[in-house]
């Protein structure tokens, strides 16, 4: 799975973080020093982080005073609607590892399509495995998926290769125990009970374009959902 450049998850972390309202508006942003080594890299690549937020009008770069959250929505933000933050601080980098990429019939899983991508996933927050999806992909809507077009942000790559754009989602909640697939490198036993968020996400045009499960660890993350 192709990872982003590392100015670019930066950039999509604090877009996240301003859009589910962890950095509400009015907010100023540490100093491009602290926040550099918060992040663990050069002040230069935090800077070209912070310039594709000013790009994107979430954040007022303000001279001799500091940088500011604007407040306002970013519909291009690649982790707008992922939820998972890291326990207990919050927050973090997501990332993931591509466990599997297989074509399946499937003439129940969306009315419109005659087959299915499913996309199985390790997903990381700072380096730390958090979770496991299952996610299956309308092939109506990409008809032919190779592990190369897909990058640690499968939204973006949605919209990118497919011309397609998750507009909105809806998320059910429950537990339940991580399926045997899972990796070894999740480090957990398979009969343990974990989070489990059910999503079916949707198109701008209102079309049903993916469903997933994802089993998330208690103890490393938690599902967040910010409301005004």
């Amino acid at each position: 799975m192709t990872p982003l450049p590392r100015y670019l998850q930066i950039a999509e972390s604090l877009s996240r973080e301003i859009g589910t309202g962890r950095l509400p508006a009015g907010d100023r942003l540490p100093s491009e020093r602290e926040l550099a080594a918060d992040y663990k890299v050069t002040v230069v690549t935090l800077r070209k982080a912070l310039a594709v937020l000013a790009e994107r009008g979430l954040i007022d770069r303000k001279h001799g005073s500091g940088t500011y959250v604007t407040g306002q929505s970013d519909p291009s933000g690649a982790y707008a609607l992922f939820r998972l933050e890291r326990h207990p601080k919050g927050g973090g980098v997501p990332g993931a590892d591509l466990l599997s990429l297989t074509m399946e019939e499937d003439a129940t899983a969306f009315p419109d399509a005659q087959h299915i991508w499913r996309i199985r996933r390790l997903r990381w927050l700072d380096d730390v495995a958090v979770a496991v999806e299952d996610i299956c992909l309308n092939g109506a809507r990409a008809p032919v998926v190779f592990p190369g077009m897909l990058s640690e942000s499968l939204y973006r790559s949605y919209r990118e290769s497919f011309d397609l754009e998750i507009a909105r989602a809806t998320d059910h909640l429950s537990v339940a125990p991580l399926p045997d697939w899972a990796p070894d490198a999740f480090g957990n036993a398979p009969s343990a009970q974990f989070g489990l968020v059910e999503r079916q996400a949707f198109d701008r045009y209102g079309t049903l374009a993916e469903r997933s499960k994802t089993w998330f660890d208690p103890a490393r993350a938690r599902y967040v959902a910010r409301v005004p």
